[in-house]
């Protein structure tokens, strides 16, 4: 079994808890409007065909400092979940903390296989609002919403992530009904509210695929500050 892969990262220390090897995965049915990574859209473009025990190779290279453990990110990493299922087990067999980086856009049973060996899911719930998320990502909400649901039912380790992005994702109303909605979840232990900027306006171009964010400014620390505000009144754990 071969995965698909795009790239990797020894040093990652903003994909979970610790410094951590990060596997970016080939492959996404999202074509979210700020996509930092629009290179890993196309599954059959991917750099690397490589198995699970090569994969973890490259991860015994690096275990002296990368302690914190593995995170699996994209393009969309459960696109390729018999890949990852084998990858974790063997992580596992070597008590190396998991973790997954997803837009919840897939549960199948090879998904709910896959959670049964994450130790950690980094969930990027990019909207509250379904007409908005679907302009945003040309996808619909409801699936994520349903994973969501089932993360929550096998009280599954969850940290939360949200692009804050002038004129999409920024108005008041839309934070604090989204707010709401990850409050109810006990599972959830971190929101990460992260910033927009404009630094994969180059992939974009020599993709030749149209940017439409070309004249969003990036986000700055005053509205980031205030959505983190909105989100730590309804008791969130920014």
């Amino acid at each position: 079994m071969q995965g698909y892969i795009h790239s990797f990262e020894t040093f990652g220390t903003k994909d979970g808890p610790g410094i951590r090897f990060v596997l970016f995965m080939q492959g996404c049915p999202l074509r979210c409007l700020y996509c930092h990574n629009p290179d890993t859209w196309k599954i059959k473009k991917a750099k690397y065909e490589l198995t699970p025990q090569e994969v973890f190779q490259e991860i015994n290279k690096v275990k002296a400092f990368v302690r914190g453990g593995v995170t699996i990110s994209g393009g969309e990493p459960l696109l390729q979940p018999e890949f990852i299922l084998e990858l974790f087990k063997i992580c596992k067999e070597q008590n190396i903390h998991t973790a997954i980086d997803t837009s919840g856009i897939l549960l199948n049973e090879q998904v709910k296989q896959v959670l049964e060996y994450t130790d950690l899911v980094l969930l990027d719930i990019k909207h509250i609002n379904s007409e908005k998320y679907k302009k945003l990502t040309n996808a619909s909400l409801e699936p994520t919403l349903k994973f969501m649901d089932y993360l929550a039912s096998m009280n599954k380790s969850t940290w939360l992530r949200y692009v804050l992005v002038p004129n999409y994702t920024d108005e008041e109303e839309d934070l604090k009904e989204w707010a709401r909605y990850a409050s109810q979840f006990k599972n959830v232990e971190r929101v990460d509210v992260l910033p927009f900027h404009q630094m994969a306006i180059h992939k974009w171009d020599e993709l030749n695929i149209e940017y439409k964010l070309r004249d969003i400014t990036p986000t700055s620390l005053e509205q980031k500050e205030k959505a983190e505000t909105i989100f730590k009144s309804f008791g969130l754990p920014v």
